[in-house]
């Protein structure tokens, strides 16, 4: 009985854009656990025996945390099903973002020019890595990943060989299109056999570890939070496009859900559940859709 409940559970998310792959593995096996106990109700004490067999504390606390959200779900209907309560302590946060300026973002491309120009296009490598993570909020890998053939007519990046093995388009704005066209008119002017977009010096795929030194190497010439003890990351760059979208979400509540689908089609996102993090990581953001969620629900009242 309790399987038939997790699977309308799980599809229903589903249909709200929830990927829900380990979430659904993790509920089927709840499942035969309490149907192996001869339970067709949820109940707390089942549900904590469950998930304290699984080998770790962050194991422990996602297993306990999915059940609990299922029998919130089942109990609005049944209140036969208990509600558990998480007994078991959360996993450690994610590391709030840095949200780059504008200006700050501009001194990072500037500050590529003063790199040491160790091999033929280093400056104009970073500067065009840079600025087009920054324009396209593109996973670092996936930059690095990229080949001239990924380089689509009518300014359109080809992003293959992503996270968890998806692919997708990204359109680019009309001034990226226009930096990056530039520097593939140098780039495909060098006689070499490796067909990425950006080299290293031994003519082959950049490493994230020496992207990372370089950055660092930028950040610190941009003058960009000298004081923080956790200096910003490249990876930052990614979050910022997604801030900066965000802050673009319209009003209307369906366009509101287009805007959240749509980007996390852009990012990649497997879950918009990832996608949902940022209004978490970023408090300006949640009071800005609170108080557009409080005129919108405020003009259906009248």
């Amino acid at each position: 009985m309790l399987i038939v409940h997790v699977e309308r559970y799980v599809a229903f998310r589903q249909a709200l854009g929830f990927r829900l792959r380990e979430v659904s593995m993790n509920l089927r096996a709840f499942a035969r656990f309490a149907a192996d106990r001869g339970e067709t109700h949820i109940r707390a004490s089942t549900a904590v025996a469950w998930a304290t067999e699984a080998s770790s504390p962050s194991a422990r606390y996602v297993r306990l945390r999915d059940v609990v959200r299922l029998a919130r779900f089942l109990h609005a209907e049944d209140p036969v099903h208990e509600v558990p309560s998480n007994l078991f302590p959360a996993p450690k946060q994610r590391r709030l973002p840095y949200i780059y300026t504008p200006e700050e973002i501009a001194r990072l491309v500037g500050a590529a020019q003063h790199l040491r120009e160790t091999y033929p296009l280093r400056r104009q490598v970073y500067a065009t890595l840079i600025g087009l993570i920054a324009s396209t909020g593109l996973r670092v890998s996936e930059a690095l990943d990229l080949r001239l053939s990924d380089i689509l007519p009518e300014g359109v990046l080809l992003i293959q060989r992503a996270k968890f093995g998806k692919s997708r388009l990204v359109p680019l704005h009309p001034t990226a299109a226009t930096a990056l066209g530039r520097y593939l008119e140098a780039r495909r002017q060098l006689v070499v056999t490796d067909d990425h977009l950006f080299l290293s010096a031994g003519n082959r795929r950049i490493s994230s570890t020496t992207v990372g030194y370089t950055f660092a190497q930028m950040r610190r010439l941009a003058g960009i939070a000298p004081a923080r003890t956790r200096p910003p990351r490249i990876h930052d760059l990614r979050h910022t496009v997604a801030t900066r979208a965000l802050e673009q979400c319209p009003t209307d509540r369906e366009a509101v859900a287009r805007h959240f689908v749509a980007l996390a089609t852009y990012l990649g996102h497997t879950d918009v559940t990832h996608t949902y993090w940022y209004l978490e990581a970023t408090p300006e953001l949640m009071i800005g859709l609170a108080e557009a969620a409080e005129t919108l629900f405020g003009k259906e009242e009248v």
